[in-house]
């Protein structure tokens, strides 16, 4: 697997970058279909508190074309393991309904509405409103699945709003709304910011101008606002007429850009800052400062979609920053936490909005021994440390899980799915985060193989009340 460089070895040896990859081999290629297991060894213990569902999500094409193949429209496969009282139930794997994957399949059209051209869901898989949803960017909505993971529904969530919807809401914690940046790859003079009620209704929409049709992945929400990145991948009409599959590309002439809007505002009242020309597909947190200045932590790239056909740069110079957005100022002030590659940073999400210290992302280091490790960035102290797998590892996204509603920022478990490249099959970990150069409180032994893939979440028998 070619990894993402740091930055300073991608900016000094530009002769020596890696070709772009094949996102249809090694831990990317896909697997032949679904599966499904109660065989499940475990090393550790499991948690007798975790009860619930690990789910995760991304592309696993039925029909793939390798000359036009982007990583990032594949047919959409969720992976799940059930934990209950200290046990693993049981390991799934569903694609989810598109109307392409379920006619190859032979199976039923999904009810519900569709919004666009096409209806692959791919990106990621969260609970809400008490059921379980997939989704994706580009203007496509929300597709419901079953405690089981096999698809439902297509809508967005529970209202009868046929709105486009994001792959990256955020709940805030402290009213249980979710909030997005949303987009229609096919109107380019707008987005729209869109909030969803803790029952799953679509409460309110607010459009926003923009030029040339941005990508915007990912957004962050503080106590008030809503932090709006619109940065240069932009939609491409020459790579639409030269049939790339993804039809977005790095635009110099796109003005780099991230705003603020006020929740309850309209897109008059944002305020816009500068930003030197790079692309964020995600943020990790952001919360105010007493002076009203906003602070937002992200994975910053050098560059994205300039070259590659297939799939991200793999040797962006991914690395993670925090952005001021000074209350006296007009442009942002960019400081370098951590220059190794790394991606997927995620946090306690009961901090979510709020001032908070640890945060943690997967590193990609191919030129470092012991594989790759996770990172845990202490924001207090501005120091880094790192929990390594073996040389044999490749994790994906972990998610942080608390161990009680009210407990301490690091009182709590890390998961999330790591391929073992010599057995050629997938383990769910589960880390203790006061502990988080250890050993892993517990392993759980899959016995198939789970593409490298998008978002995964955790997510409580209670989140699922209406899902059983």
């Amino acid at each position: 697997m070619s990894l993402t460089l740091p930055w300073a070895a991608a900016r000094k040896t530009p002769a020596a970058q890696p070709a772009m990859p094949s996102f249809l081999d090694d831990v990317f290629a896909p697997v032949s279909g679904e599966a499904e297991t109660t065989a499940l060894r475990v090393e550790g213990q499991l948690p007798e508190a975790l009860n619930g569902l690990y789910a995760r999500i991304g592309p696993n094409p039925l029909k793939p074309n390798p000359q036009r193949y982007h990583w990032f429209i594949g047919d959409g496969m969720v992976h799940g393991v059930r934990l209950q009282g200290g046990q693993a139930a049981w390991y799934r794997s569903r694609y989810v309904g598109s109307n392409s994957a379920h006619k190859a399949l032979g199976r039923p059209i999904l009810p519900g509405p569709r919004h666009g051209p096409g209806d692959v869901v791919n990106t990621n898989v969260y609970g809400h409103a008490g059921r379980l949803w997939a989704s994706v960017e580009a203007g496509m909505l929300p597709v419901q699945l079953d405690d089981r993971l096999d698809s439902v529904r297509h809508g967005t969530f529970n209202s009868p709003r046929k709105q486009p919807f994001s792959a990256h809401p955020h709940r805030d914690p402290h009213t249980g709304d979710l909030h997005a940046i949303c987009y229609d790859a096919f109107v380019r003079h707008k987005v729209q910011y869109v909030r969803v009620s803790p029952q799953g209704d679509v409460s309110r929409v607010v459009d926003i101008p923009v030029q040339h049709g941005p990508m915007i992945h990912d957004c962050a929400i503080t106590r008030r606002f809503v932090v709006v990145l619109d940065l240069p991948v932009t939609f491409s009409f020459k790579r639409l007429l030269t049939r790339s599959a993804f039809p977005y590309a790095w635009n110099d002439k796109h003005r780099a850009r991230v705003g603020l809007l006020p929740k309850d505002g309209q897109a008059a009242d944002m305020r816009w800052f500068d930003v030197d020309p790079c692309y964020v597909f995600h943020p990790c947190n952001a919360f105010e400062l007493p002076d009203g200045s906003v602070v937002m932590d992200v994975v910053a790239h050098r560059r994205m979609f300039d070259r590659s056909r297939s799939g991200p740069e793999l040797d962006s110079g991914a690395r993670f920053e925090r952005w001021t957005l000074p209350a006296d100022g007009q442009r942002v002030v960019r400081e370098v936490l951590h220059d190794v590659a790394q991606e997927f940073p995620r946090l306690d999400e009961r901090l979510t909005g709020e001032p908070y210290r640890y945060a943690y992302a997967v590193g990609f280091q191919p030129d470092q021994p012991g594989g790759q490790p996770l990172f845990r960035h202490d924001l207090n102290t501005r120091q880094t440390t790192r929990h390594d797998f073996g040389p044999h590892a490749v994790p994906g996204e972990f998610v942080f899980v608390p161990r009680r509603a009210q407990g301490p920022e690091d009182d709590g478990w890390l998961m999330g799915l790591v391929h073992n490249r010599q057995s050629g099959c997938a383990e769910l970990h589960v880390l203790n985060a006061d502990d988080f150069g250890g050993a892993p409180q517990a392993v759980v032994h899959i016995p198939a193989r789970i593409p490298a893939g998008f978002h995964g979440n955790w997510v409580p028998d209670a989140g699922l009340t209406a899902a059983q």
